[in-house]
């Protein structure tokens, strides 16, 4: 950040009275630009023993499947944001939907958090971010081409607890690829 969105001075990092990190400070008005992580909020609709993906439409990751989801937006809740982002992309209005799994990717500066849901009525479309959306069992799932690697963590694990007919919340915490050893 170089300028203030407020009066449109110059920013400079500094530690602003009663904080603790640094933090654009605006050299003329003194405004205080927080930056803070980006929430992804999504679902995992489900049929069946089958999961409902999106063939990406957008970058990052154009022409990769993924599970309905985005980015939260001001004013809505996380389950909010989960069933908007299942209806933006996938068309499809789930139900039933429960905190199923959260990733925290504090070197990426983004939360994802993924709702299991049942599809009401088993109706879907691509919305007008996904090419294409379809259901598929575990063995068609192409997952040399899953957008995201919390994505196909998600569904491994959802496949593995539908198996069991054990579905625990779950939370961890991702490392960049170049910490593992």
């Amino acid at each position: 950040m170089k300028f203030c969105s407020d009066c449109g001075h110059a920013v400079s990092k500094k530690i602003p009275e009663g904080d603790d990190r640094l933090r654009y400070v605006c050299d003329n008005c003194e405004a205080i630009h927080y930056q803070n992580p980006r929430i992804i909020v999504g679902t995992i609709p489900v049929e069946g023993d089958k999961v409902l993906l999106c063939r990406r439409a957008i970058e990052p990751r154009k022409g990769f499947w993924t599970v309905p989801a985005g980015f939260m937006e001001n004013g809505e809740t996380t389950l909010a944001g989960a069933l908007r982002e299942t209806w933006e992309e996938a068309s499809a209005k789930p139900v039933n939907a429960v905190l199923y799994r959260l990733f925290d990717l504090p070197y990426i500066n983004q939360v994802y958090i993924f709702f299991r849901a049942d599809l009401a009525g088993g109706a879907f479309a691509a919305g007008q971010e996904s090419l294409e959306v379809q259901l598929f069992a575990e063995q068609d799932i192409p997952w040399d081409e899953i957008a995201f690697p919390v994505v196909t963590d998600a569904l491994k694990e959802w496949f593995d607890d539908r198996r069991k007919d054990i579905f625990p919340v779950r939370m961890s915490e991702v490392e960049p690829i170049w910490h593992h050893k």
